[in-house]
């Protein structure tokens, strides 16, 4: 059997993830005969059947969808060996960070400055992106080390946990769920999140069927909470630090916990990376002993951030 080639490895995925040979040569950019002819010719190169075809569907046979585990996995890697070593080449190397704006407990102005003593640093450059994309900006090669949120797509990743910290429901202060100090999920039934998911659902539910929800950016996302189109869900650093008059924030009783973590690709092998995973390790270490510390008690209107460090030593 002769090597499989990218080129049929992207044609492959792009029909395995739309199960339609017109939609998948669409976003290929390409006519569906040679497309077609491609998949045979590859089925026929492995000598197995990846598609059962009829009139009415494609579908992935077993070998197939073992094929597409493996193909994007592999396509990952290839597109990350060329940006890697792209970055790698520059004359002006960088420890590329990535991660959602506002989305750090807090921490990365301090974790810089530690990182920032470190001999191994590199000059940060700071890789912002939307919810959930930092676990494949680092497959991708576009980033070196991430601040990202559990869970998450670990595949091919190490993590460390920094934190761990209520999530609060953002809502209109004139919603009338603000008058209550505590809520459940199903209390939230008829209200969306920003993708467009049910909130009663929790955080783990897909967006909604034709759902058209494209705030990007927690500005937008609480203008639409003020206006009362959408619910959100805060961790409660977020929170602390957006008070807005138009935005009750409220404890949800069965709504998890969220956990801040560095995250960084398993054959890592760069002294900045290291340097950046040891302070934010040592950052988040000093957080969790001052919030252990007894103070003032806070406006009732925000409720207090719970850390529960799990770093390993």
């Amino acid at each position: 059997m002769s090597d499989l080639e990218v080129r049929q490895l992207r044609y492959f995925v792009a029909v395995a993830e739309e199960l339609h040979f017109g939609r998948a040569a669409d976003r290929l950019g390409m006519a569906q005969p040679p497309l077609s002819r491609t998949i045979r010719d590859l089925e026929r190169q492995l000598g197995v059947t990846l598609f059962e075809r009829t009139t009415r569907q494609v579908r992935l046979t077993g070998a197939g969808e073992v094929l597409l585990r493996d193909a994007r996995t592999a396509l990952e890697a290839v597109t990350a060996a060329a940006h890697r070593a792209r970055h790698a080449g520059s004359t002006a190397p960088r420890l590329r960070i990535a991660l959602k704006a506002d989305i750090d407990g807090g921490l990365l102005p301090q974790i810089l400055d530690t990182y920032g003593t470190d001999p191994a640093a590199l000059p940060p450059e700071l890789v912002l992106g939307g919810f959930g994309d930092q676990p494949q900006v680092l497959r991708d090669g576009l980033a070196d080390v991430a601040l990202v949120l559990r869970p998450m797509d670990d595949r091919g990743l190490d993590s460390e946990p920094l934190l761990t910290e209520a999530v609060l429901v953002a809502m209109a202060a004139t919603d009338p769920l603000a008058a209550r100090t505590e809520l459940c999920l199903a209390d939230l039934a008829g209200r969306n999140l920003p993708s467009g998911a049910p909130a009663d659902a929790g955080r783990t539910t897909p967006p909604a069927p034709g759902a058209t929800r494209s705030a990007s950016n927690l500005s937008e996302i609480f203008s639409l909470v003020e206006t009362g189109s959408i619910v959100f869900f805060a961790p409660a650093s977020v929170a602390r630090r957006n008070p807005r008059p138009g935005v009750a924030y409220r404890s949800v009783s069965d709504l998890p916990d969220c956990t801040l973590a560095v995250a960084w690709p398993q054959d890592a092998r760069s002294p900045a990376v290291a340097a950046f995973v040891r302070a934010a390790r040592s950052t988040a270490a000093h957080h969790t002993h001052a919030e252990s510390t007894p103070s003032p008690s806070p406006d009732p209107r925000m409720f207090p951030l719970r850390s529960k460090s799990a770093l390993r030593e």
